[in-house]
């Protein structure tokens, strides 16, 4: 299943993407970042690249339609040894606490869902918590609690609590995705909190 049709099949479970469009030409990706609205990112759609920012396959923070046609020369140029099939324009996401939020089928356990500190924080601090799928809002704030990370999440020295709310909905409902599409594995990594609400950034998932 390609990075649209994932897309496609959150979008049915009601889970909050960002604004995105697909650009096969230079003219359209200009077309599409004009009408979203600056600024936006662009990452190169190709299901043989895993990990597409080690390959100059992801530009952020685009300003204007001539960052736009550079960015989507250098990702066309950086992939020139792959197959892809086309550029996704995304609207930049708003700053805030990165968390990863995601899970897998285990052999013996079943589908399981984790919560933990995410972007490029995941491999570094690996501060990540697990449940067992069906999950509820009192499981999402104890798994919250768990994380060494909680006060970035909760609040402390100023800084106000993310959006609790929001997350235990996108806990809980990543549970009820996982469990109807008998998911192997869901990244949604980062999802990005302020204290109004999330931006889930990418997504990777395998169906059974």
């Amino acid at each position: 299943m390609g990075m649209i049709e994932q897309f496609k099949l959150l979008k049915k479970y009601d889970f909050k993407l960002l604004p995105y469009g697909v650009a096969g030409t230079e003219s359209r990706a200009i077309e599409i970042a004009e009408k979203m609205g600056y600024p936006v990112a662009m990452k190169i759609i190709s299901d043989k690249i895993e990990h597409k920012t080690d390959v100059g396959g992801v530009k952020i923070g685009i300003r204007n339609h001539v960052g736009v046609r550079l960015a989507y020369k250098e990702i066309i140029e950086s992939a020139h040894h792959h197959r892809i099939t086309g550029v996704l324009i995304q609207k930049m996401a708003r700053k805030g606490v990165e968390l990863i939020v995601g899970g897998k089928k285990d052999p013996q356990f079943g589908h399981m869902v984790v919560l933990g500190l995410g972007g490029i924080y995941v491999e570094v601090f690996r501060d990540v918590t697990a449940r067992i799928c069906p999950v509820g809002k009192r499981d999402v704030e104890e798994m919250i609690c768990e994380l060494k990370a909680h006060p970035l999440i909760t609040g402390t020295r100023g800084k106000k609590s993310i959006d609790i709310n929001t997350l235990e909905k996108l806990v809980v409902n990543v549970s009820r995705f996982m469990q109807k599409e008998d998911i192997l594995e869901l990244d949604l990594n980062p999802v990005v909190f302020d204290e109004h609400g999330c931006d889930i950034v990418d997504v990777r998932f395998r169906k059974a």
